[in-house]
């Protein structure tokens, strides 16, 4: 009888140790999913283990343990001694043990976010669409005149400073002052050189101070429109006389057709028959790398050129680079070459030294070439040209000085075609493929070169050097003021401060 009274209370307490498991098998809100279930969604992060207790284990325990066998998970009747539940009572839940308790998961601390790029400064420097060429054969007269004119300026005391920033509506003092201001310059004459209230002709005076400048035609005085404004009388006199002195020995063949590149205001004009045809943005040389002043030809277009590295950019650039980087010229597509056209292997080179300086280093032609996809030829003693350049997103900066000294032109395409117009069309000299990738491009542009041809003779992946018959001269000159032949009188910055006449 006790044997039996004792198994009896053994089956009590193991039918009350599997009744939370089998519960909350049965839970469809259980937090997680039965470890012997297949689940759809992705593992939870494991949880951090339990301190060890001391404790003796809770029914949870079993959670971890192997399954019981179905007869244990039977729940026994109660033991004949037992007294009956009352019929009405309601069922009270068994308290569920801690260790079975759903699982609080601390969040994550909200990651901060990044926070946005600013924007933009909104570009305030223009392209010039004046059609009369920034140098002309009469430029050296009509800016030396321009000079004296602001030297009068100068000694009957310059002109007012415009005392803030200034838009259509404004009335008072300072719109005053800013009809005297533009009546100085000659952008506005006559009864409008005086009043306080905003009109429509001092409106198209500060655009046509703008144009003057380089500048966006808002008719708005703000940010680079006010600080050309207050540039003091003496430094435009400065500008003008320096540029008239450059001027002086400047020997150049102007003819029906010639590029005239001016430095400061980042911009090629492309003229023909006195007139600007094209004019197109540029990025020139930087402080430390002056584009120079020069005089040349273009006598060739040429289509995926390599870049032969100069000296000073391989001792300055190059040779520290790598020191660092062993892998650099490999990444950037040069080679070295030796005297005899070899190829030198760029670990045989003792790149704690100057010895890299006497190779040859060239990179191959390519997309990402240096030189872009088009270099105009125009042999000089500097070793400069203009051409395309990889970065091309650089031409929507206000700020273009950026290059070690050559001239990149936005539309390098456009303008080759332009100097290569009269030039027959020929078939490239390039392999069979390329050939036939090429012959309906020939085909239907024969005898005209455009753009477009242009863009699909250099997709073939060929060099190709086309020759002008008649080379086109080229200047390129640094003007920071300048008069055109009917007196307009232009400014751009002095960026390489070099204007020191009348200093």
């Amino acid at each position: 009888m006790r044997r039996a009274t004792k198994a009896l209370l053994l089956l009590s307490a193991a039918a009350l140790a599997a009744a939370p498991f089998a519960a909350r098998a049965q839970n469809p809100l259980s937090p997680e999913p039965m470890s012997t279930q297949p689940s759809s969604e992705a593992p939870a992060a494991p949880k951090p283990a339990a301190a060890p207790s001391t404790q003796p284990a809770s029914p949870g325990a079993i959670e971890a343990a192997p399954l019981a066998p179905p007869a244990a998970q039977t729940q026994a009747p109660p033991p004949a001694s037992a007294p009956a539940a009352p019929a009405s009572a309601p069922m009270t839940p068994a308290p569920v043990p801690a260790s079975r308790a759903p699982t609080t998961v601390q969040a994550e601390p909200a990651k901060p976010k990044p926070k946005p790029k600013p924007p933009a400064p909104p570009r305030e420097m223009a392209l010039s669409d004046d059609p009369t060429p920034v140098l002309q054969p009469e430029t050296f007269f009509t800016t030396a005149k321009a000079s004296e004119r602001y030297a009068a300026i100068v000694d009957a005391g310059g002109w007012p400073a415009v005392p803030s920033e200034l838009k259509p509506g404004a009335k008072g003092p300072a719109v005053a002052i800013l009809r005297r201001r533009l009546a100085v310059e000659g952008d506005i004459v006559g009864a409008e050189a005086n009043g306080m209230n905003w009109t429509p002709a001092l409106t198209a005076a500060v655009k046509r101070f703008q144009f003057r400048n380089g500048l966006k035609q808002t008719g708005i005085v703000a940010g680079a429109t006010l600080r050309a404004m207050n540039i003091p009388a003496n430094v435009r006199f400065k500008q003008l006389a320096s540029s008239a002195q450059r001027l002086a020995g400047l020997n150049f063949p102007f003819g029906d057709k010639y590029v005239a590149v001016n430095i400061p205001s980042t911009a090629v004009d492309a003229v023909e028959n006195g007139r600007v045809a094209h004019r197109y943005a540029a990025i020139v040389g930087g402080p430390e790398h002056q584009s120079p002043q020069l005089t040349a030809k273009i006598v060739a277009i040429n289509l995926n050129p390599t870049w032969t590295v100069p000296v000073s950019i391989i001792k300055n650039e190059i040779i520290p680079k790598m020191r660092t980087q062993p892998n650099y010229l490999a990444r950037a597509h040069i080679r070295i070459l030796n005297g005899r056209g070899e190829e030198i292997n760029p670990k045989a080179i003792d790149w704690n030294s100057e010895r890299a300086t006497n190779y040859i280093l060239r990179q191959d032609s390519g997309k990402g070439n240096s030189l872009g996809l088009i270099r105009i030829q125009m042999p000089n003693p500097d070793a400069v040209y203009m051409h395309d350049t990889p970065t091309r997103n650089l031409f929507a900066n206000d700020y273009r000085f950026l290059s070690h000294g050559c001239v990149r032109v936005q539309g390098v395409y456009d303008l080759a075609a332009w100097l290569l117009q009269g030039v027959p069309v020929t078939p490239a000299p390039t392999s069979e493929q390329a050939s036939a990738a090429l012959a309906p491009a020939i085909s239907s542009d024969l005898g005209v070169w455009t753009a477009a041809l242009i863009q699909q003779r250099i997709a073939s992946g060929a060099r190709e050097d086309v020759k002008l018959p008649k080379p086109v001269p080229v200047v390129w000159v640094y003007l920071t003021g300048w008069a055109s032949a009917d007196g307009m009188v232009h400014f751009r910055d002095d960026v390489y401060n070099v204007d020191t006449v009348g200093g």
